[in-house]
């Protein structure tokens, strides 16, 4: 654990690196859905809506590492990583920093007027920041290209248009009028907190048992959430941002004590800067499901070929016979390339004995994105058919991969040729 006197620049530090993935996410594809193109993007890898195995896995794993960050460490989440307290508190330093420069430097108005130019002002940056930080956040659902040109057109008919317009309007009124509120009227977390948390959870605890404490009331003052953590550690707006240690180890510093407030494993257990948090089974069996979505998640991406192939029988003639005495089967292929360059699939058979492939062009070229759909037929001489259901394989091998996929097939021909 850091040094209690440090807790401040700490949280700010994590709020500039949360900010700046939050940006990168979807310019890299770190993470985002593609909803118009129906893409699914993750770990730069771009994935189908039909790959249910692999958005499933990480989603699950997604939402694990945020109950298993609550069991352990409680309610730091959203001090330190929750996007509505790292604006919100964004929002309010910007107010303060600007009320401060206008009094500066226009100490002799009247504090009515200064007090417009500072709304003003600050209304003017929030409403770019809000634009900004819209445009981002669609950017997780709209390709961002795609998403600048509506920008630029001042796109409010489609979809991503009115989209983007909607989140702006909520971004400024959420960031100018809500803020902290909504972390204790709306966000549901604080209270899921309270179902997740135990005797070992990360806690933010006041202990004065020899009575040090001189009244200053600075830990109230600098609650960004307004309350006294020296009425409980289990207050719903307790968001264990630390700043209230700060202060107080700040006050009582001068008097040459130690602080107060403490960051504790539990209301009952031992500070967290002296001793690591105490294990259950509870805490294995948290981590032991992680590892298992985890491991599903890498094994599923291990297994995923860039390119689909997919071949069925076509049924609605069971065969043909030519009238050259061959005897054909029909199939319809599938090709849909997942991958960020051009691919070619190459279609064989085995275990057909005489069997001839009719297919052109093979190798298939599919393009980036792109599903190519076809059919193909099967032909044997009418001499070679002597059982009306032959086992087979279709062999499928994609360039430039080199993976192979054998599919098993049947081919049908009339009963005693």
């Amino acid at each position: 654990m850091a040094k209690a006197s440090h807790w401040h620049a700490l949280r700010k530090r994590v709020h500039l690196i949360c900010f700046l993935i939050f940006i990168a996410l979807p310019f890299f594809n770190v993470i985002r859905f593609d909803i118009p193109r129906q893409r699914f993007y993750f770990a730069g890898r771009e994935l189908w809506i039909n790959e249910f195995a692999i958005i499933f896995f990480t989603l699950m794993f997604l939402m694990f590492l945020v109950v298993a960050s609550s069991v352990f460490y409680g309610r730091v989440y959203c001090g330190y990583l929750c996007p509505q307290m790292i604006f919100s508190e964004a929002s309010m330093a910007l107010e303060s920093r600007l009320r401060r420069r206008v009094t500066r430097k226009f100490i002799a108005w009247k504090p009515a007027a200064r007090e417009r130019l500072v709304r003003v002002l600050f209304y003017l940056v929030l409403a770019a920041a809000s634009v900004v930080l819209a445009f981002i956040f669609i950017s997780y659902f709209v390709e961002p290209r795609d998403l600048f040109h509506r920008l630029a057109s001042l796109d409010i008919r489609t979809a991503g248009g009115i989209a983007g317009a909607s989140v702006t309007v909520l971004t400024f009124l959420d960031f100018a009028l809500v803020r902290l509120r909504f972390c204790t009227t709306v966000c549901p977390y604080g209270y899921l907190q309270g179902m997740l948390g135990d005797g070992h959870t990360l806690l933010v605890h006041y202990r004065d048992d020899t009575h040090e404490c001189i009244e200053c009331k600075k830990c109230v003052r600098v609650c960004p959430m307004g309350i006294d953590i020296r009425e409980s550690p289990f207050q719903i707006e307790c968001v264990h941002c630390a700043e209230c240690i700060d202060a107080c180890d700040e006050i009582l510093g001068k008097l040459k004590k130690p602080g107060l407030i403490h960051y504790v494993w539990g209301e009952k257990g031992p500070l967290a800067a002296n001793s690591r948090q105490p294990w259950d089974a509870k805490r294995v069996i948290v981590l032991l499901i992680l590892l298992g979505y985890a491991s599903g998640l890498v094994i599923a991406m291990g297994m995923r070929h860039s390119v689909l192939v997919q071949v069925a029988p076509v049924r609605a003639t069971l065969y043909k016979l030519e009238a050259d005495g061959r005897v054909s089967n029909r199939f319809r292929y599938s090709l849909s390339n997942r991958s960020p360059r051009p691919a070619a699939v190459i279609f064989s058979i085995q275990h057909l004995p005489d069997a001839t492939l009719a297919l052109s062009p093979n190798p298939i070229p599919v393009q980036p994105g792109a599903t190519v759909q076809g059919e193909f037929e099967i032909w044997r001489p009418g001499g070679s058919v002597r059982d009306p259901v032959s086992h087979f394989t279709i062999v499928s091998s994609t360039l430039p991969d080199q993976v192979t996929d054998s599919i098993p097939m049947t081919f049908l021909g009339p009963e005693g040729k």
